[in-house]
């Protein structure tokens, strides 16, 4: 039981993400931003919602008790869950799950975007691993990290090109 309560909480956290970044879509749009990539973005939708499903789908058949791998799993998804806050909150009004690009913005450079361009991508990649190996859905964890990569092979090029435009015009 306590694995569908942990199930419906990441559900529930994932739909308030959306809000926030409808919120943050529209208050970049009234500040002259506009939307990229939207031919993929889709795909995004496609992956995440059928992985919730495929956890859903598959957690039944395996055995779901807590063990001391379990517990490891879960310490290691609550530090994602604190790093991918971590990641929303360094980039604030501009985090979105689409890719807005705000024309005289700047990249932001603080948080965990000081190390790398992509933390929350990568965020994902280890989620994508580690929440369905908590439900023990192990045909999950090997699929959807695959998926995974090939949308960010998509949508990284088109990321960075967006941004890189932008700035570029700056200069």
């Amino acid at each position: 039981m306590m694995f569908y309560v942990l199930w419906v909480l990441i559900i529930v956290q994932r739909i308030v993400e959306i809000g926030v970044a409808r919120r943050n879509e529209q208050w970049m749009k009234d500040r002259g931003a506009y939307e990229v990539g939207r031919e993929h973005y889709r795909w995004f939708i496609v992956v995440h919602s059928l992985f919730f499903l495929a956890i859903l789908v598959e957690a039944p058949f395996a055995s779901l008790q807590w063990s001391f791998s379990s517990q490891w799993l879960f310490v290691l998804f609550i530090m994602t869950q604190a790093f991918r806050i971590w990641c929303l909150a360094s980039l604030g009004k501009y985090w979105n799950t689409k890719i807005i690009v705000m024309p005289g913005g700047e990249r932001v450079v603080r948080g965990p975007y000081r190390f790398m361009k992509h933390p929350n991508y990568v965020i994902v990649a280890v989620e994508f691993v580690v929440i369905p190996l908590l439900f023990q859905a192990y045909w999950t964890a090997l699929l959807f990290p695959f998926l995974h990569l090939l949308l960010m092979y998509i949508r990284i090029p088109i990321e960075e090109q967006a941004i890189g435009n932008v700035y570029e015009e700056r200069s």
